[in-house]
């Protein structure tokens, strides 16, 4: 890297030094450098954040202009402007004032860490400013551990983990917003003056109404495939809050952590609180280089099972609902396992003695099988599912419970609730939130696992749902005095619970399911190997809600299943090809009822299972590229999955919107490598004659370049066809 090019990454990018005296400190990934002044005595400063510089370009980093900035700004001395920690000290002052005492370099794993203590200039009060960076992902985490030696508490009432100055420009912002059924929808926005807030104060799921993880366009309007881009995601599955101060300097300044609204941390005097991992990334190929950047590091080092592939699963739910009974289970198992599937899961309404769950309204928290509807209990639904040659996996909701329930009767306490008043209840007039700051309550959670666990290991799969946030505040387990850490007690057993859930049974694989798409969150994520996307399955609009995600997320990670039409939400009909297309670019599952599915329709599943199983690798591990964005509203939303040798590939081609000659855009792929060749098949078909470039040879570069042109409709008899035309193309290298 030139200086010139050194100079425009930092006019582009983020904050430089001005004067380096002391210890300079790189911390890099394999093409990205972020390098802090770390002066023993002095304020620890941001000097650069961006690619990956050459010791040169190191060594002449200050003459390139620019200002440093706090790499973590306190609040009490020139504290005009946002600060990412605010404290009240055990005598009442409110100023901080911090100084580094030490840095200390290690080795974890397959990453560096470095830790940056500060004390303040006064008190016996301590930050430890962290920094892991990866060896083979570009990927650095950051975190602060803050501590004190005062008599008394400190009241911390601000706590982010981290902080970014972004240099001024055309920046933009891409983040994700939504609702229940409407998750992970794609907002793209340039950043003006003024401040922007992106918060959750749900308390139990965090990633309905938005995300904890937002990228920054540093050179204009968003573009995929090209231009600088910075990536990052608060790892926390409770409240959060992300702020960007756009003031009157020339940066924007961005921090993140927990949301601290009404949860102050009360911290004693030899405790250490640690701030949840902000994972932060840089990529010079656009926002699809930042995702690949995200997957990478997820499927590596945050995803539970990361690097094994996913079983293709049929889920009772949207097939029989509550209606549950054994002979009905062991036929969808027969079905799926017809059709090549490898796992079936029995969903909501198997539980309950006293009360029995016929609907949502009752029996949460009684984790008994209801023998009415399964006279042979679980043992007897494994043994049909190792008759008909299928994994058998399981719903529960142990976070919850309901008023009509025996755990309710029996613990009125355990439940979140403000003291004296009446409870606030949720999803059928019954709902409640177990009290997971109350160990008794942890052990019981972690009891509905293991009690399964136990009694019957051949269970392969837990989908874990909550469907309720916390709706009132108050704990009977914590004091007068500590109200202010439900939400920080709540989140803390919950990462408790799900830790010795995974010491015990490491190979059990889970899904986070909230209300849907609630908790797609990297903080969760360790200790489950996916998260249901949303609880909308219908075709179309879940092209537009997996688009979104996959900024963060990979196909591995988002359960993505064929569904009944008309369909269930949205009421739309759909054909099953499209459907299928659609759930192909995620974790291939179905959820629908296999016996009113017509010979034909089971032929074309049978089909598409067996080929997803032949382009799995390359979906779930591949790299992905995003193409034509359903948001630009072209009528077309295409992206692909590349191999990590660039020798396979999986292109898919959804057509949004039909209107009479609309001229739709020629996808042109990335991703490829131009000088190799490659074979196109595609796969799922059904049109009556191949496509013309069906089994035909072409180099990357040519496929990169000019693309194909993909025909509008699909070639089937009259009364077949539709206005839902879509494609999965199969390249393979020709050798």
């Amino acid at each position: 890297m030139d200086i010139k090019k050194l100079i425009c990454v930092v006019a582009g990018v983020l904050a430089l030094g001005g004067s380096v005296k002391g210890e300079t400190i790189e911390i890099a990934t394999p093409h990205t450098s972020l390098v802090v002044e770390a002066k023993e005595g002095g304020e620890l400063k941001q000097l650069y954040f961006g690619g990956r510089l050459s010791r040169t370009d190191l060594a002449s980093l200050p003459d390139a202009g620019g200002s440093a900035f706090p790499a973590y700004p306190v609040y009490g001395m020139a504290c005009q402007g946002e600060s990412a920690l605010a404290a009240r000290h055990a005598d009442g002052n409110m100023s901080l004032e911090m100084e580094v005492v030490n840095v200390e370099k290690t080795t974890e794993g397959n990453a560096s860490l470095t830790k940056v203590r500060m004390k303040d200039k006064v008190y016996p009060f301590y930050v430890d400013v962290c920094y892991k960076a990866y060896a083979d992902v570009d990927m650095i985490e950051t975190w602060t551990e803050i501590s004190h030696g005062e008599k008394g508490t400190v009241t911390l009432s601000q706590f982010a983990s981290g902080y970014l100055p972004v240099r001024r420009g055309r920046v933009w912002l891409s983040s994700l917003y939504g609702s229940w059924a409407n998750e992970g929808r794609l907002l793209q926005e340039p950043l003006e003056p003024g401040m922007k807030v992106i918060k959750n104060k749900d308390g139990v799921r965090n990633s309905h109404t938005a995300h904890a993880e937002v990228m920054f366009s540093l050179d204009g309007r968003p573009c995929e495939n090209t231009g600088e881009v910075i990536g990052a995601a608060l790892c926390y599955g409770g409240n959060y809050k992300l702020r960007i101060d756009t003031d009157d300097s020339e940066y924007h300044h961005f921090f993140a952590g927990i949301n601290e609204e009404n949860s102050a941390c009360s911290l004693k005097r030899g405790e250490v609180f640690r701030t949840p991992v902000l994972a932060l990334t840089y990529s010079n190929e656009g926002l699809s280089g930042a995702s690949r950047n995200f997957h990478k590091w997820g499927r590596e080092y945050r995803l539970a099972h990361g690097n094994d592939a996913r079983m293709i699963l049929l889920n009772s739910w949207e097939g029989v609902y509550f209606d549950i009974d054994q002979e009905g289970m062991d036929q969808m198992m027969a079905d799926i396992a017809s059709m090549g599937g490898e796992l079936f899961v029995m969903d909501d309404g198997w539980f309950g003695s006293k009360y029995q769950r016929n609907t949502d309204n009752a029996a949460l928290g009684d984790w008994t099988v209801d023998t009415r509807k399964l006279p042979e209990g679980i043992g007897g639904l494994l043994r049909d599912a190792k008759k008909n040659g299928v994994k058998f996996g399981i719903w529960i909701e142990p976070e919850m419970t309901n008023t009509m329930s025996e755990l309710y009767e029996k613990h009125p306490d355990w439940i979140i609730n403000a003291p004296s008043r009446k409870p606030v209840t949720g999803r059928g007039g019954t709902q409640l939130v177990l009290d997971l700051g109350n160990p008794e309550v942890q052990d019981f959670v972690f009891g509905v696992v293991d009690g399964l666990m136990t009694k019957y290991p051949e269970i392969a799969y837990i989908k874990w749902d909550a469907n309720m946030g916390i709706q009132s505040h108050g704990s009977s387990y914590l004091g007068k005095d500590m109200q202010n850490h439900l939400y920080l007690k709540y989140h803390e057993g919950f990462e408790n619970v799900c830790k010795r859930i995974r010491a015990k049974y490491p190979d059990l694989v889970m899904q986070a399911c909230a209300s849907g798409g609630g908790r797609a969150n990297w903080g969760v994520l360790p200790y489950f190997d996916e998260f249901w996307v949303s609880d909308n399955t219908d075709a179309l609009q879940r092209v537009y809600m997996q688009w979104g995600t996959s900024y963060f997320y990979p196909a591995i990670a988002m359960a993505s299943h064929i569904s009944a039409a008309p369909n269930h939400q949205t009421f739309r009909t759909i054909p099953l090809k499209y459907r299928i297309d659609v759930a192909m670019s995620g974790r291939l599952g179905m959820e629908i009822q296999p016996k009113n599915m017509t010979d034909e329709e089971k032929e074309l599943c049978r089909k598409a299972i067996a080929e997803y199983k032949q382009v799995r690798p390359v979906v779930q591990f591949g790299d992905i590229y995003r193409l034509v964005s359903p948001y630009d509203k072209l009528g077309v939303a295409s992206l692909m999955y590349v191999s990590e040798a660039k020798d396979k590939a999986v292109f898919y081609w959804w057509k949004t919107e039909t209107f009479v000659n609309q001229h739709l855009p020629r996808v042109k792929m990335a991703g490829l490598e131009r000088s190799k060749t490659y074979r196109i098949h595609e796969l799922d078909r059904i049109d009556n004659k191949p496509l013309k470039f069906e089994g035909k040879t072409f180099t990357g570069a040519f496929l990169m370049d000019n693309g194909l042109d993909i025909p509008y409709k699909h070639d089937v008899d009259y009364n077949k066809l539709n206005d839902y035309a879509s494609r999965v193309l199969y390249l393979e290298e020709v050798r």
